[in-house]
């Protein structure tokens, strides 16, 4: 079966001043109808600029974006349009996404507008709809964004996601700027939502605990490469990248016997530089000569799992 979402070799650059960031750097992976792939890694990996550029928020500078077997990677506007329909963004804030001079129904209804979905009569109709299936009151509509919580901000980011009744949905980090009981009730929310719809979600994170709840599969990045990717059970029975194991490692824990198993990651995330071999070598404990002189790739371990190091 073709997937929803292909990505192959993508990469994405930023000029900072003389240098260059390579924020996404030969990036392939696949998200399928339905599924629910997790992005963890650290801030600053590149998680974000590849579900920008995905979405074609942001340009690439190489590879293909496929979306259900059409490749979208240099589609102009109106070419793109229908496109933009099957896939939606839920950022991050939910206050700074939002327009604060509009009230929600504007909001959604200029989304309807702009795609010319439906009449006057319809378009109330799946609005009044859609507000009320992220369990928001009707008068919801009438009021702008500062009239409510964190939590039901990001409720009226999850309607205009919606709205257009999309196929794919990139989460943005779209709990970490609310308390922990409210990411609950988002989290439960988007699940219901996805068995409801059939929606397939790439659900960026650096939360792994909540990634581990969310994703059906995950991807670990760092320095804008996969290093390793494997179903959720499967990773958090068996890491094998060196990075993997310290992110777990970092994950706090009730249990006062709890021993780490993995020393914590020394050092901070830089992506200007010219690196040679493997990329994490500067903070690998296990790090050998090789590792630092030749680049490891993206292999299979078995049961769809990969990790890109000499020694996995």
């Amino acid at each position: 079966m073709t997937p929803l979402l292909s990505v192959r070799d993508l990469h994405t650059r930023y000029a900072v001043g003389r240098q260059v960031l390579r924020a996404v750097d030969g990036v392939s992976f696949e998200v399928g109808r339905g599924e629910t792939v997790g992005l963890v890694g650290e801030s600053g990996c590149g998680k974000s600029t590849l579900g920008k550029t995905i979405l074609r928020l942001v340009p690439s500078a190489e590879g293909s974006i496929t979306l259900d077997g059409a490749d979208i990677t240099h589609l102009g506007d109106s070419a793109m349009a229908p496109h933009r329909r099957r896939m939606q963004m839920i950022f991050q804030d939910p206050f700074g996404s939002l327009n604060p001079r509009h009230t929600i129904r504007t909001v959604l209804d200029t989304a309807l507008k702009v795609h010319r979905l439906g009449d006057a009569a319809e378009r109330e109709r799946r609005l009044v709809e859609i507000i009320a299936r992220v369990g928001l009151p009707p008068d919801s509509l009438d009021r702008y964004p500062h009239e409510f919580s964190g939590g039901q901000r990001q409720r009226i980011g999850i309607a205009r996601a919606l709205i257009l009744q999309p196929a794919l949905i990139v989460c943005d980090e779209p709990v970490s700027a609310l308390d922990v009981s409210i990411q609950a009730q988002i989290l439960n929310l988007l699940v219901d939502l996805k068995r409801e719809f059939g929606l397939a979600y790439l659900f960026i994170s650096h939360d792994l605990s909540v990634v581990r709840y969310f994703a059906d599969r995950v991807l670990v990045m760092y320095f804008g490469r996969i290093v390793e990717s494997a179903s959720h059970t499967t990773l958090w029975r068996d890491p094998r990248h060196p990075y993997t194991k310290a992110l777990f490692a970092a994950l706090p824990s009730a249990d006062p016997t709890h021993k780490r198993g993995e020393p914590p990651i020394k050092g901070e995330l830089v992506t200007t530089e010219h690196v040679t071999g493997c990329r994490f070598h500067s903070r690998c404990p296990a790090a050998t000569d090789r590792c630092r002189t030749e680049e490891p790739v993206l292999r299979p371990l078995g049961e769809g799992h990969h990790a890109a190091c000499h020694y996995a």
